[in-house]
């Protein structure tokens, strides 16, 4: 695996879940899979080259070190009260933007306008769970096209309280082909989701 010995699953395989698990896929990363739709699921896995392992979410909360919530923002509240304690001791990677559509073509903050998910999300978490903002900064179309351009690689913000949750998430920045930068803490995830201003 790209990063160290952790296990590294994504939870959810819409739009960002899918194009991170084909991003990681063509870096190498092993990962294990996991969505509500399981034979959607197996069929997402068994196109990424061996590198993917479908499994139902129980089995992902288990086994992974490191879990990407690639859901929306009430979904992801959803599962932290139903995984609870079971949580603890993980990293949780926060690539979601608080916004619903706003009925005229675009979007609006579903929180308020001062709050970020990331800090929402984390007053959540059970003690020793660490989470880190990343993979919700660009647009999608961008995370797919822009994943391993060479010479200079795109950037991808993150933030993090801890340095080591911190540390794990930019190795796996790099794994989905892109060049990690730390904007600061958790304080500063405002700023990597949409309507902030380090935001695509």
């Amino acid at each position: 695996m790209t990063i160290s010995d952790d296990t590294v699953a994504i939870v959810g395989i819409g739009n960002i879940g899918s194009t991170l698990a084909a991003n990681f896929a063509a870096g190498g990363q092993d990962f294990l899979l996991a969505g509500r739709d399981q034979e959607a699921t197996r069929k997402l896995a068994s196109s990424l080259d061996g590198h993917a392992e479908a499994v139902s979410i129980d089995e992902a909360i288990e086994r992974a070190d490191v879990l990407v919530f690639a859901v929306w923002l009430d979904a992801f509240r959803e599962l932290i009260a139903q995984y609870g304690e079971r949580l603890a001791g993980k990293v949780i990677v926060d690539p979601s933007n608080p916004v619903g559509p706003d009925g005229a073509g675009g979007y609006h903050k579903v929180i308020g306008e001062q709050e970020s998910s990331g800090q929402i999300l984390a007053g959540l978490l059970p003690a020793g769970a660490r989470l880190v903002k990343a993979f919700g900064t660009l647009s999608l179309p961008t995370l797919s096209a822009a994943a391993w351009r060479e010479p200079e690689r795109a950037v991808q913000f993150y933030a993090a309280d801890d340095a080591a949750a911190g540390d794990l998430v930019a190795d796996l920045i790099r794994a989905d082909g892109f060049e990690p930068v730390r904007v600061g803490g958790l304080d500063q995830s405002i700023r990597i989701e949409m309507f902030g201003d380090l935001h695509e």
